[in-house]
């Protein structure tokens, strides 16, 4: 168990959470860590920006890995967003430029919205048969 009360806050966050919710979780993640990549760069903190880009690298690479390719068209469509997205990273991580981190934080954060809105229609679905008992 872990002995942090925050860690078990998330731990337990992340595991009682929905689809749409770690698809928020991750937006969010992505778009404060690339946040922290641009400051990193504009500040010539090379060392921090490099590990601030990896780990937006990992988080675009968890979002693609979480694409069912067999739904569809639209899911093709998304992974060619994150795929778009890996590759600008690494351009930006090997140029440090920070026009480009915040191209694809944009881009993600834009994804995001649309994501939250899925999150929030899926509670309010789940709410009201609770809402409709009391």
């Amino acid at each position: 168990m872990l002995g942090n009360p925050y860690q078990r806050y998330r731990q337990v966050t992340v595991e009682t959470a929905s689809v749409a919710e770690l698809m928020v979780l991750l937006y969010r993640r992505a778009v404060q860590v690339l946040g922290e990549a641009e400051g990193a760069i504009r500040g010539r903190d090379v060392p921090r920006a490099h590990a601030r880009l990896v780990y937006a690298q990992e988080i675009v690479a968890e979002l693609m890995a979480s694409v069912n390719l067999e739904a569809g068209e639209l899911a093709h469509q998304l992974w060619a967003i994150y795929d778009y997205a890996q590759r600008r990273l690494v351009e930006a991580n090997v140029r440090k430029d920070a026009a480009i981190v915040a191209e694809v934080r944009e881009l993600l954060a834009g994804l995001l919205e649309a994501w939250e809105q899925v999150a929030a229609q899926e509670r309010a679905s789940q709410a009201a048969p609770l809402a409709a008992n009391a």
